[in-house]
């Protein structure tokens, strides 16, 4: 069976999601945080990425970024996930597959959906009760995005409402819709907020890029 056509547009943001194979976990000392990180710094610069917003959870990854190239999503997280395979498969004495195969992701049209991104990643680790509160979590984007501390990796989408409105934005509960919506359209590969496509339609095409 075919794989379902990536929706890319150069310069629209994505949510991206990889876990690991069977769920297992991905991470597994504080080296490799900073590990991934440092790759992913280096690749987004090689490949054309803006990042805005990460969490790495235990056995998966959450990223909110821009590609401005139709290939530099795709690109950035081959070698990102290569790379970093390579560093666990030799700090832990392993071979094979680190993630589950494919990443996800899902395009992100609208500033309210890319505002909901950015709160849907950074408190991953507070529904997953690892933490009272994201400024809590070390490995996401919380404190650089909050405190606009400079780390070298992210940078603001349109949306971000800037220093002082954006830490206010986790005082509010996160609607459970916004969270089904990024969910199932990650899982889709479809634009959030819009609605599924029905199977069997042909995808619609500008240039190259299927929509």
């Amino acid at each position: 069976m075919p794989r379902t056509a990536r929706v890319v547009v150069p310069d629209l943001a994505l949510h991206v999601r990889q876990r690991g194979h069977n769920r297992g976990q991905c991470f597994f000392q504080e080296r490799d945080y900073s590990t991934y990180l440092d790759y992913l710094t280096f690749f987004a610069r090689q490949y054309a990425c803006s990042v805005h917003a990460y969490c790495l959870m235990t056995n998966h990854v959450h990223l909110f970024l821009t590609p401005h190239e139709e290939n530099s999503c795709a690109l950035l997280m081959k070698f990102l996930g290569q790379c970093y395979t390579q560093h666990v498969n030799k700090a832990r004495g392993r071979c094979g597959s680190l993630w589950e195969g494919r990443f996800r992701s899902c395009p992100v049209a609208s500033d309210a959906y890319a505002l909901a991104c950015y709160r849907y990643i950074e408190l991953n680790p507070v529904r997953a009760g690892m933490v009272a509160h994201a400024r809590d979590y070390p490995w996401s984007s919380y404190r650089a995005n909050t405190e606009r501390a400079s780390d070298g990796l992210v940078s603001p989408h349109p949306a971000y409402p800037g220093m002082s409105d954006y830490g206010s934005l986790f005082d509010m509960e996160l609607d459970p819709t916004l969270v089904d919506d990024i969910r199932k359209a990650t899982s889709g590969g479809y634009v959030v907020g819009s609605p599924r496509r029905p199977r069997g339609r042909r995808m619609r095409k500008i240039g190259s890029v299927p929509i």
